[in-house]
């Protein structure tokens, strides 16, 4: 009976200190937000060539919307989505002049011609209603959308996939989400498109090894991070121009649990969030890698609560980028 006490007090004692060694080391390797620019991130191409600086999401706003695609290698898949989001907005503004939109392309340090394919739409529709950003070096989904993001002008702000995956239409379904959310008097919202509702046709056409990440990974999210939210990870959410200021400016991750760490930061805020599902199919050409990046985004998810235990990593209040 000792000698099973001695064992269990032994294991409780290796726990801990494998506990403070993750923590220390989560600690002295946090990384603090960068929000510097390369010169040539401050300025966007029009449509004859000219350069023109980007404006500051800590300006007042001068449009109803604005849509931020990050974009890595999608010369190919980008196309598809741009011609049915343009259709869109084009429509929209037709049936109603009075709403204003634009378009941002943060091309994230592609290596084929997504810059090059983007400024076709530039071309097409002017300077005002699309415009590219084209990163100097790859910063990871998460730090491509925050700098399109910082650059926008909309009153609202769209974060959308360049796959195309979830169809440009619910975009009205955000907005009536917001609508219920009632976000005054502080205009702060949260609309989070979901694929919830498709959850038990995508685990019948996974492996049980798949699925069993899924899962885990849904379970960590719950534990360390975000309560009440289904689906963290579908690339279709709504911010207020406020709401995407408060989060953004605070956000660390840059890679693809970025989505997580921004709703952590909204709950932390007490930001209203609301989810609404939406139209999505899966797009072949996906750049994550199933297995080795859920196991990134589960590691990243311990460390960003580990790292906010610490203070390594404290909420900031906005502030303009260089």
């Amino acid at each position: 009976m000792d000698l099973i006490c001695d064992i269990v007090q032994g294991l409780f004692a290796l726990a801990a200190a494998g506990f403070i060694v993750v923590l220390v080391i989560a600690h002295i390797t946090a990384t603090m937000v960068d929000l510097t620019r390369h010169e040539k991130e401050k300025y966007f191409l029009t449509a004859t060539g000219g350069k023109e600086l980007f404006p500051s999401l800590h300006d007042p706003h001068s449009r109803e919307l604005s849509v931020v695609i990050p974009a890595y290698n999608e010369e190919l898949r980008m196309p598809v989505m741009l011609e049915e989001a343009m259709e869109y907005l084009e429509n929209r503004q037709k049936e109603h002049p009075s709403f204003t939109y634009e378009v941002i392309v943060v091309d994230d340090g592609s290596k084929d011609k997504t810059t090059e394919v983007a400024l076709q739409y530039t071309e097409k529709y002017g300077e005002d209603k699309v415009r590219v950003l084209t990163l100097v070096k790859n910063r990871g989904k998460g730090g491509a959308v925050r700098m399109g993001t910082l650059s926008s002008r909309g009153k609202v702000i769209l974060m959308a996939d360049a796959d195309g995956a979830t169809k440009f239409a619910d975009l009205e379904k955000a907005e009536a989400g917001l609508r219920d959310l009632n976000p005054k008097p502080e205009n702060m919202g949260i609309v989070c498109g979901s694929r919830a509702h498709l959850e038990k046709e995508s685990v019948s056409q996974r492996s049980l090894f798949r699925t069993f990440l899924m899962y885990g990974f849904h379970f960590l999210v719950w534990l360390f991070c975000v309560r009440g939210i289904k689906d963290t990870q579908c690339g279709f959410k709504l911010f207020t121009r406020e709401a995407a200021l408060k989060t953004f400016s605070s956000l660390h991750v840059e890679r693809w649990a970025f989505d997580v760490e921004l709703l952590y930061i909204a709950q932390c805020f007490k930001i209203p969030i609301a989810e609404v599902a939406v139209n999505w199919t899966e797009i072949e050409g996906s750049k994550l890698v199933p297995v080795w990046s859920w196991l990134q985004m589960g590691r990243d998810l311990v460390v960003i609560r580990l790292r906010y235990i610490t203070g390594a990593w404290r909420l900031e209040s906005p502030r303009k980028t260089d």
